[in-house]
């Protein structure tokens, strides 16, 4: 499998990296966001534009970049705008979307870009060849909140994303009961083992889903998601005690 490196972090390689979601309506709050992130000692920055206030001002949107790249002091930064539809704060067109994604990619501030798969395939390739171009890595992501698709559609999913040129492949998902949350660890361990080129990203979300935020070396997820005041979606706990599980298992493994 591919590794993956930003800024020196190798993402598929060692024990799975922390993401802290970075939110706020105003520069004010997401200034607040981002002390609480450093002082939580996260191995990546999620900025969740979704949440931004004047985020559909080209001008405004570089300055909030140029402040985050600024503060984070070279901490990699991933910049996500999330549809309504997956789970975002704000309603936006598709044409707005692939604005967002362009401006943000030629910016050169962004060292990951979060691109839907459901916004399209052909826009999931076009980011793809853009990014690379500028050194961008591109997560392709899907997320379901009304449940969790069969072990076969989570595949297929993740497959997609890697065959139109993403570098890290995420798909979420909202079990209903534990059964759920085992088909997704299930669908993780065989996408890694059979078919899978880049590292994988998953997630069931929610308190039930919560094993499968901890357990990705043992199945096949790089990366999780943790919080540092505030959460961005259900079931993200504590930086300091994510890490301490990470660091618990990944000494299993490696003894």
């Amino acid at each position: 499998m591919n590794i993956v490196k930003i800024r020196g972090m190798a993402i598929g390689e060692g024990r799975p990296k922390i993401c802290v979601p970075v939110t706020g309506r105003t520069r004010e709050e997401i200034a607040l966001r981002l002390e609480e992130l450093l002082r939580a000692g996260a191995d990546l920055a999620e900025w969740r534009a979704d949440w931004y206030g004047e985020v559909f001002e080209r001008a405004k949107l570089l300055e909030i970049l140029d402040f985050l790249c600024g503060e984070l002091k070279g901490l990699p930064l991933l910049v996500t705008f999330r549809t309504r539809e997956e789970g975002g704060n704000q309603e936006i067109s598709q044409e707005a979307y692939r604005e967002f994604l362009d401006t943000v990619t030629a910016s050169g501030r962004a060292d990951l870009i979060d691109v839907e798969l459901f916004r399209g395939e052909e826009l999931l390739k076009e980011v793809c060849l853009k990014a690379h171009k500028t050194g961008v890595a591109v997560v392709a992501s899907s997320h379901n909140f009304a449940g969790t698709p069969d072990k076969g559609e989570i595949i297929r999913r993740l497959c997609r994303m890697q065959e139109c040129g993403a570098d890290l492949l995420k798909l979420a998902a909202m079990p209903q009961n534990a059964e759920d949350v085992l088909i997704l660890l299930s669908a993780t361990w065989e996408m890694k083992e059979k078919y899978a080129r880049q590292p994988l990203i998953t997630m069931s979300m929610g308190g039930t889903g919560i094993v499968s935020r901890l357990s990705g070396e043992i199945f096949g997820s790089a990366l999780t998601f943790g919080s540092a005041g505030v959460a961005s979606a259900p079931g993200q706990i504590g930086v300091s005690e994510l890490r301490n599980v990470l660091d618990l298992l990944h000494r299993s493994q490696t003894e």
